[in-house]
This record gives C-alpha cells, structure tokens and sequence, in this order.
C-alpha cells in the first residue's frame, strides 16, 4: 500500500462515518478509529426514536451499493430496521474494534508537526494523520429559547430526544413544528391524547406516501436473483435523476415539478374536511422550495376532535401552557418541539483549529463553505462528509456519502505514499464556490419564496448540491492532487 500506514480519526458512528470505515478498511488501512459521543453506533437512526419515525427515501436507494438487504420489510423502512441493517454492517465489516464509543471530541488541533490533536470530554488526547468530520447535518437539535419555558411545570422534550418513559395517554400535548418528524409521530399519539396542538411554523407541502409492505416472496426473489433489486434501485435512482432533480433546478422545468406537486398535495388535502383548515394548509410559496414531505395519515389525523392546528406564533410558554400573538392561551402538560436541527453546525459543538491557528467557525463567518463540501483551506489533512453544499434535494444522500467515501479514500492513498500534508487551494474553492452559488440562484431553493434550513442567517445557500448525484460522483471521482497544496 506505500510506505506507512497512516492514522485516521472519523468522527461519527453514524451512516457517513460507518461506509467510509468500511471503504478504507477495504482499501487496505488499518489504522483507523470511529469516534462517536454515543455509547452506540448509528447516528440520526440511533438517536431519532419517536413514534413513526421513517425514511422517506426508498430502502433500496437508501442503503449502501456495497451491501444490498434483500429483505428491507417496507418500501420506506421504519427507524428500528435502518439502525439494525447499520449495526449489521459494523458487525459484517469487522470495524467493532475500529469504534471508540462513549467518546465526545471537544476539540481538534493541528499540530506544527503536521499531525492532529483530538481531544476528549474526559480530558485525553490522540494523535491523528488525517481526521475526518462525518457529523452530519442532522445531528444537533434545533430548540427555540423562548420565553418563559424555564418555568414551565409539565415535561418538555425534542422530537429527536423522545423521552419514552414518559405516558402521553390522557395529556394536553403541545407539539412546536409540522415538519417532517411532526407529520411522522402525530398520527402515532393523537389517539391516546386528551388534546393535542400542533403549533405550525411553516406551511408544508405534503403529498401521500406510496408505501408499501413486501410481500416474503419479494425477499425470497432478492435473494436468489440479485439483479432483481439492483434494478430497483437502478429505477428509483433515474426517477430522481431524470425528472425531480432537474425539476428542482431548471427553472422550465421547475414550472413542470410545481403543476405535478400541487394536483399531488392538493388531492391529499382534501382528506381534511373544514375549508378553513385546508386553505391555513395550503402554502403559497413554490413546491420544491422546502423539503417536500409525504405522508398518508397525517391530514387525516388533523380531522380528528381532539386534534387542532394554530398559525399563530408562540409569544411565551407559561406555566400551564403556551401563549400565542392573537391573545389564545393553549393548556398543556407536554411540550414536544418538532423545530428540525441546527442545519448550519457542521462539526458542532466540536471546535476544529487549523495550521494557522484559526478556527473553522471564524473561517465560516461568512458561510459555510468546502470544495466539493470535502476540504477547506487552511485545514491540512482534514475533510467533512455531508458538509456545506452536499445535500441532494431529491434523492439518496448515501449516494452522495458514497461519493465523498471514495474520494476521502484518494486522499488516504496519497499520504500512504509519502505525503505529509493534502491542503485544498483557496483559489480552488473560490472557484467552486463561485460556480456552485451561481447554479443554485436560479434553483426553487433560493427563489421559491419559503424560508428555509437550506439558507442562512443571510439567505446563502450553505446546504444544497447544485445538480444531480451523477454529477457529484463524477466531480469526486478522482482527486486531483494540483487542486491542494501537497507538502512532502
């Protein structure tokens, strides 16, 4: 493999973290350690356990190339089968002894030697040649300040932290949020409440979910005619390549997506059967500008009498319950906040400081930005998987892991063979950057008329891949090495 074995450190057990381990084991790297702050491998699908929880991509798209499960029960697998097909493959690539679970990272340092410094919560240090961010961006709760809640006298907890000992049958429920965990665990406790509240943020477009049980002779055909479900999944990847993806990004096509996704989502509100509620549902902003989402049974539940929607933003939360702008007063004995995730952290709360003594915080002050959502300048032999600039809006983003695990992989191999350090060019990024906001202009995300966790405090698109995942494999599927300064 060259002439040393270099150290890498990758932080995160989750779906980022796991498939590169196993590409650089493959490749031949031993020295490898999976730093994860849970006791736990599985990241978003270890922590994110409410009721309902689900993808909405579908299993067969939504799992590794390398590792097909023939047997996925449902057509969007639920929470519990994600983690166990990622634990699965912990234990079938052998990376258990790989994994340094329990273990926060606070900080990470570069070293004048051209080595990393980590540092844990419990005060250690390791030394590292390459470090690897693989966080996410779905990994820290977003949870509004406001006023007043310190004083609330009944339970409060984030979806993505559901507190499962504690009994929501006969309770007020207040849920802050209608996005795409909301629409998920509402239908799920709206029975067993005595009330339940649903305080929308933001108007969504929703349309049915086409899932779907497999049946057992499906299993039995995967298995035994392996091409069966490449070829599924070969069917589903075109349908985002060649008719959504595009459609999110064209603007001629864009016009075509939103006739589409309106007759869809307006079909599905008519399972609501006050006019009033189904005009306070319908968005006025274009489809594709936020996240699409789907369900089959979250309109429905809203029909129910126990069930009531509020439009009106939260003022305070007191005691008992949540105030509103228009005065109402709102009972409730839990508070659950369905407020998404702090989208922009991509290494949060872990403080990364590069060859120059600056912090990558400082170095995004103006927006996130990495070449190719990989490597930043300034941060020799450090690079971040799903990072600024790498969300796929209509697809698979393990397709998109994938990519980065290959190209990281490259980059593994270059200090394999005698490279000290890999530092990606200013200009280079500068390059891309310029390149990749200019593309995104014109794309639904930054016109369609929503606020989004897609764009920052200053309305910069920091999350969004400008194209398809085609296009991202073939841009990561070879490292130039004259696009970094490589110091030997």
């Amino acid at each position: 493999m060259g002439r040393r074995n270099p150290s890498i450190a990758i932080v995160g057990a989750g779906f980022s973290g796991i498939g590169l381990a196993i590409r650089l084991k493959q490749a031949g790297f031993t020295d490898l350690t999976v730093y994860d702050k849970a006791d736990s491998p599985g990241g978003v699908w270890r922590d994110n356990t409410y009721p309902g929880a689900a993808c909405d991509a579908p299993s067969h798209l939504y799992s590794y190339s390398f590792e097909p499960k023939p047997d996925w029960t449902r057509r969007f697998a639920e929470q519990p089968e994600i983690l166990a097909y990622l634990r699965h493959c912990v234990a079938e690539y052998g990376l258990t002894p790989h994994l340094r679970l329990g273990t926060e990272l606070t900080h990470a340092e570069f070293l004048p030697a051209g080595a990393w410094r980590v540092h844990t919560r419990d005060g250690d240090w390791h030394d590292h040649d390459l470090v690897v961010a693989a966080c996410g961006q779905l990994s820290n709760p977003a949870v509004p300040d406001l006023p007043g809640q310190d004083a609330f006298t009944g339970t409060v907890f984030h979806s993505a932290r559901w507190n499962h000992h504690h009994d929501l049958t006969g309770e007020r429920i207040a849920v802050v949020g209608n996005g795409a965990s909301a629409i998920q665990f509402v239908p799920h406790i709206a029975p067993d409440a005595a009330s339940l509240t649903v305080f929308q943020i933001e108007v969504h477009w929703i349309s049915r979910k086409p899932d779907r049980r497999y049946p057992r002779w499906r299993h039995a055909l995967n298995r035994r005619v392996p091409a069966v479900q490449r070829l599924s999944r070969l069917g589903i990847f075109l349908w985002f390549e060649l008719l959504l993806n595009p459609s999110l990004i064209a603007p001629r096509a864009r016009r075509a997506l939103s006739l589409h996704i309106r007759a869809l989502c307006r079909f599905a509100l008519r399972t609501v059967r006050d006019p009033a509620l189904r005009d306070r549902l319908t968005p006025r902003y274009e489809p594709g500008c936020k996240r699409i989402l789907t369900s089959s049974d979250y309109y429905a539940t809203l029909n129910r009498p126990n069930v009531a929607v509020v439009d009106s933003p939260i003022t305070e939360v007191t005691p008992r319950g949540v105030r509103t702008a228009d005065g109402g007063h709102h009972p409730a004995d839990t508070i659950i906040f369905a407020t998404g995730f702090r989208s922009q952290d991509f290494v949060a709360p872990m403080r990364v400081v590069g060859a120059h003594g600056t912090e990558l915080n400082a170095a995004w002050k103006d927006g996130a930005r990495a070449y190719l959502g990989l490597a930043v300048p300034g941060f020799p032999n450090f690079f971040l998987m799903y990072g600024p600039n790498t969300n796929v809006g209509s697809g698979s983003i393990v397709h998109m892991l994938e990519s980065q695990a290959a190209y990281i992989v490259q980059a593994a191999r270059l200090l394999a063979r005698g490279a000290a350090t890999l530092e990606v060019r200013e200009d280079v990024l500068d390059q891309f950057d310029a390149e990749t906001q200019r593309r995104l202009s014109t794309s639904v995300w930054n016109r369609g008329g929503c606020d989004s966790w897609y764009l920052d405090a200053d309305r910069r698109n920091t999350n969004n891949w400008p194209g398809s995942m085609t296009g991202y494999r073939r841009r990561t599927r070879r490292l130039a090495p004259a696009d970094y300064h490589v110091q030997h």
